[in-house]
């Protein structure tokens, strides 16, 4: 079982955006500290939802800070982003960091981003594929040429070379180049990343019935793309959730249901979608319930037992955790330490 933190850098009303990353960072480092094995870091634009806008930024910064732990995005807005500028920075991490940078890519809302970085709605709505295709050659090969209808430019060289980890680091991680995993939210996306035999990262938002759905549908459409059963059946996909450890049975639901949808409901109804597309919000307290009914919300033993139940349900064995619900600098640190020191040992 590989526990991590799902980092949002969330601005909780009161509060400024430097206290939330200074939060961010800070719950990240507290991660390595109290023995957990990554850190997924979230980016949006222009709301207070999350106040990191650039998770490879970030990502450097806590690879700097850090010597043990993963740091991953969860995600990079690929149509925000040039495929190859994307490519270039996540080979620079991979190689400077001795491989422990995994970069999570998805595909991200309808939101203004669109207009004010220049994709436009079709980078949403169909531009993902060729973008995703052009990262993973950029990641991959020595030369590459821009042959789509969005990004065409004369062949040039990578540089650097994603695959030119040193031979010691390449082999403690497995890998020559940086992980690439994508974010699923639907049957679509699900059989784009089983194509490329790319794990999945699964939302918080989604059950773990629903959760084994995805997996169901990523391991046969991976199957019939030809992937052999060893790739297919090791698949490392990530379920993101939500963790608050306290010793009371209802002690943790009530420190989120107490402050998690003051954020939900300014970070959420900050978003503007690019066409004036109508939007339904969800209820912030229903939302924060639910939160708290799937996941890891509660005493030590029974969020053990959840994140136990979910890979046993899904076949999922890493997990993303939102700790900074309580909004709370010290809270959080206490969080993750006691998701370190009290629920990881009954995990293992």
């Amino acid at each position: 079982m590989r526990i991590g933190t799902f980092v949002l850098a969330a601005q909780f009303p009161g509060q400024g955006p430097g206290e939330a990353l200074h939060r961010a960072v800070r719950s990240a480092e507290a991660a390595e500290e109290s023995g957990l094995d990554s850190v997924w870091l979230a980016e949006h634009h222009f709301v207070p939802y999350g106040v990191c806008p650039s998770a490879t930024t970030l990502a450097a910064l806590l690879l700097g800070r850090t010597r043990r732990i993963r740091v991953g995005t969860a995600v990079s807005v690929l149509p925000n982003h040039h495929p190859v500028a994307l490519g270039e920075q996540a080979a620079l991490l991979h190689l400077t960091s001795g491989g422990r940078f995994s970069l999570g890519v998805g595909r991200g809302g309808p939101w203004v981003d669109l207009e004010v970085f220049g994709g436009g709605l079709d980078a949403y709505e169909n531009g993902f594929p060729e973008a995703l295709e052009l990262l993973l050659d950029w990641l991959r090969e020595s030369r590459v040429a821009g042959r789509g209808e969005r990004f065409g430019f004369r062949e040039v060289a990578v540089v650097p070379r994603a695959d030119e980890l040193l031979d010691g680091a390449a082999e403690a991680t497995g890998t020559s180049g940086p992980e690439v995993i994508v974010a699923c939210t639907s049957p679509k996306s699900v059989r784009l990343a089983a194509g490329r035999a790319l794990p999945m990262l699964l939302g918080m938002h989604c059950g773990d019935e629903e959760k084994a759905e995805m997996v169901a549908l990523w391991r046969t459409a991976a199957r019939e793309a030809g992937h052999p059963p060893e790739v297919v059946e090791g698949a490392a996909h990530v379920s993101a959730g939500v963790a608050q450890i306290a010793d009371g049975p209802g002690d943790a639901t009530e420190t989120l249901v107490k402050t998690m949808p003051g954020w939900l409901r300014q970070g959420l109804d900050a978003h503007v979608t690019v066409d004036a597309r109508h939007r339904v919000m969800r209820d912030p307290v229903a939302y924060t319930e639910l939160l708290c009914a799937l996941h890891p919300v509660g005493p030590p033993k029974l969020a053990a037992d959840r994140l136990a139940a979910t890979a046993e349900r899904t076949g999922i064995t890493r997990f993303a955790l939102l700790v900074e619900g309580s909004g709370d600098l010290a809270a959080t640190e206490e969080n993750v330490r006691r998701l370190g020191a009290d629920v990881l040992p009954l995990l293992t």
